[in-house]
């Protein structure tokens, strides 16, 4: 039984961990088609397979510090959300620790430092455009998005191989 998320951190390139933080996960809404004509009645949406939206990662810090300041540098940057996740066995009554990874490469696009007032937080953020996407749990890869790669792996599936297949890469 999924309970909780006990705690997370932020790290840049694996190492450097970069401060306590809240995160806003990227959706993923896959490009449709609206279908219609001869053989149809009506309207339908194809959704095509491996096609995503833009993605969009936003971190808000509790404060402007050197390490949300390096995170607007306009390149690109490995971000590691590392997630310790509260679940329970109800037949044994076990409590487990699941670890859950999400590891981006993000280019800042938006900085808000945030509102300075006293005895408060600033609440500074910073939108990032997510150019790929992994989810690890427990260690297993379970999600790979890589668009400019053409990899949409969802539980050991990579749906656009034969889309890659089909277009010589």
């Amino acid at each position: 039984m999924d309970q909780s998320t006990i705690n997370f951190a932020v790290y840049e390139d694996s190492s450097e961990y970069l401060g306590m933080a809240s995160a806003t996960m990227p959706s993923l809404n896959a490009l449709t088609q609206s279908i219609s004509g001869a053989g149809v009645a009506g309207n339908i949406e194809s959704v095509i397979l491996g096609h995503y939206d833009a993605l969009t990662l936003v971190l808000a810090f509790r404060t402007v510090n050197q390490h949300t300041i390096r995170l607007s540098e306009p390149r690109r940057h490995t971000i590691d959300l590392r997630i310790a996740q509260q679940t329970e066995d109800p037949v044994s009554g076990t409590i487990k620790v699941q670890a859950v990874k999400h590891i981006f490469v993000a280019i800042p696009k938006v900085d808000n430092a945030g509102t300075v007032a006293p005895a408060s937080p600033n609440d500074g953020s910073g939108e990032y455009a997510v150019r790929y996407w992994a989810t690890y749990i427990d260690g297993e890869k379970v999600r790979e998005v890589d668009p400019l790669n053409f990899i949409c792996e969802v539980n050991g599936v990579d749906y656009l191989s034969p889309v890659r297949k089909a277009l010589g890469k």
